[in-house]
């Protein structure tokens, strides 16, 4: 990777701004592709990356590149990926037009088959896998506030990719084996539905045992179809995949504390899903319990609690009106 070439951001929104805002932050050169509402937030009061830590910076927008023409990755040495899912192919066409023909292309998406089809896209230039463990909260006025814990993870190359976007506040480490680490990752995602269903910040709802177990029943659900296909999946998290669902189904106090030890949440953070459906935009449903539900039909596997959620979600897109505020029993039913 060419330090002097600049770390484009193709898709610059929640988590592609914040990353892009720490790694300008660190020195690096970096260019966003965003839509014209956060290119104008940001023109007009910078870049601000907070952090639940304590870390608060406002980079200037003459600092960054910022552009809604794609042109800009025209001397990207590296390109994050961070749209959502339903847009890689597409963002992949984009950067098989406008960058350079030796970018290293980085996904940093939910999901588990989007690297697929940026290789199928890209022939011939590097492709990595990644895995963003953390959330970020768009809370408007060109601030991105990071909600809670995680270093992301990048799979391993022999140009130490991983090591070389690394800076202060935003550490990035190698895995030989990003495939287990984004399945692990999809498994923890399947709160993110429950979370937008709920219209509660994450750290009121699993503190709340209906919901921990309504969270568990999903993880058993998608670790039976996991299993099936023959994957092990790696827990972003220090507890073991196959150990949560046991963990949640705790009494509250015992959890509380359990948690405290293993992960840091902001007071008001919600999952991405919740935003998209407070902001009326299509969710990623389809790529999280949508991918347990197509397994579990190849499989011959019941799986009826994330059936009836991604119905929930494709319902509340549906009617446009933000978060429904279920129950867990509401969706149980």
């Amino acid at each position: 990777m060419n330090a002097g070439r600049t770390i484009g951001v193709a898709g610059a929104g929640s988590i592609g701004c914040f990353v892009g805002g720490m790694l300008a932050a660190g020195g690096r050169r970096v260019s966003l592709l965003a839509r014209p509402r956060v290119i104008a937030e940001i023109e007009a009061r910078g870049l601000r990356a907070t952090s639940f830590e304590g870390f608060d910076r406002t980079i200037d927008a003459k600092e960054i590149a910022l552009s809604d023409d794609p042109s800009v990755f025209g001397d990207a040495g590296v390109v994050l990926v961070t749209v959502k899912s339903a847009d890689t192919a597409e963002m992949a066409d984009i950067i098989a037009r406008n960058a350079p023909s030796d970018v290293i292309v980085v996904s940093l998406q939910n999901g588990v088959g989007n690297v697929t089809v940026l290789r199928n896209r890209l022939s011939g230039r590097r492709v990595l896998g990644g895995m963003v463990p953390f959330n970020v909260i768009s809370a408007s006025e060109g601030r991105f506030h990071r909600a809670t814990s995680g270093d992301i993870v990048i799979e391993q190359d022999e140009g130490d990719t991983a090591g070389k976007l690394s800076v202060p506040g935003l550490n990035m480490r190698a895995t030989a084996n990003i495939d287990g680490v984004q399945w692990g990752k999809l498994l923890v995602n399947l709160n993110n539905a429950l979370n937008a269903l709920a219209d509660l910040p994450l750290r009121r709802q699993l503190a709340r045992r209906p919901w921990r177990k309504l969270f568990a029943d999903q993880m058993a659900e998608g670790l039976a179809a996991i299993r099936a296909e023959g994957i092990t999946p790696v827990s972003p998290t220090p507890i073991p995949a196959g150990l949560m669902p046991p963990l949640l189904r705790l009494p509250d106090m015992i959890f509380e504390a359990m948690l405290g030890r293993t992960m840091k949440i902001d007071p008001e953070a919600r999952s991405s899903m919740w935003e998209d459906l407070q902001r009326g935009r299509r969710t990623e449903i389809d790529y999280l319990q949508g991918v347990i539900t197509e397994i579990a039909e190849r499989r011959g596997l019941d799986v009826p609690l994330s059936r009836r959620v991604v119905e929930l979600i494709h319902q509340a897109e549906t009617a446009g009106k933000g978060s429904p505020g279920l129950t867990p029993e509401q969706i149980r039913c």
